[in-house]
C-alpha cells in the first residue's frame, strides 16, 4: 500500500509513534479510552511495511478489526494468517501472539483491548522474514 493509499484507507488520524514493544514504525491513535461501563479501550494501530509488535498476551482477550493494508497474525505454535481489510480476529485470553504488517504493505487495524496486556520478547526476524 502506497502512502496515498494509506491516507485514503485510514479512518482515524495516524496518531503517535510507538516504540516500546514494536519493531519498525508503528503508530497509535486511541479512539475510545478505558471508560465505564465497557472497560474496553479501542486503539487504531498503523504499521509501516515490515513493522510488527512483540509477542504478547491479553488477560481478557482482544479483538482486531482490519481496516487497511495487509498484515500477519500468529499465535504461538500455529502458522501465521494473512489479514486483509474486513477481517476480524477474536483472540482468546492468555494466548501468546503477535500481529503486524507484511514486508510490502502498510497495515491498519482497530484493537479492542479490555484488561491488561503482558508484553513478551520480540518476534524473531528469521521467523518474520520467512512469511
Amino acid at each position: 500500500m502506497k502512502n496515498t493509499e494509506l491516507s485514503n484507507s485510514t479512518i482515524f488520524p495516524l496518531g503517535q509513534k510507538v516504540e516500546a514493544n514494536f519493531i519498525g514504525d508503528a503508530y497509535l491513535q486511541m479512539v475510545f479510552t478505558d471508560a465505564a461501563p465497557l472497560n474496553a479501550p479501542i486503539g487504531n494501530v498503523t504499521f509501516a511495511p515490515g513493522a510488527r509488535n512483540n509477542w504478547h498476551s491479553h488477560k481478557i482477550g482482544q479483538v482486531l478489526m482490519i481496516t487497511g493494508g495487509e498484515g500477519w497474525y500468529q499465535e504461538e505454535g500455529k502458522s501465521a494468517q494473512l489479514l486483509l481489510p474486513g477481517d476480524v480476529v477474536n483472540i482468546p485470553p492468555n494466548v501468546k501472539h503477535w500481529h503486524g504488517a507484511t514486508k510490502d504493505s502498510w497495515f491498519v487495524h482497530l484493537a479492542i483491548t479490555p484488561g491488561e496486556t503482558e508484553w513478551l520478547e520480540p518476534v524473531d526476524s528469521e521467523l518474520y522474514n520467512k512469511l
